[in-house]
């Protein structure tokens, strides 16, 4: 399963990462990297929980990201 990492940078500097896939995956890092990488760690978190509860089929056999 591929997801969309959306990367904009806030007006205050902060940077802003979103996974498109994933609604309330949406991180913020004072750089570029360090949004990015806590947007997958928190995708990770979620889709973590979802296979704990049964709420994810098992298509999860490969997970990448993509900038987008």
């Amino acid at each position: 399963m591929k997801f969309t990492v959306e990367v904009e940078q806030e007006d205050d500097g902060r940077w802003i990462a979103e996974v498109i896939e994933l609604p309330g995956a949406l991180t913020y890092g004072a750089t570029r990297d360090l949004a990015v990488a806590a947007a997958k760690a928190l995708s990770l978190r979620i889709l973590a929980e979802r296979l704990e509860q049964g709420e994810t089929a098992s298509d999860l056999q490969d997970i990448t990201f993509a900038a987008a």
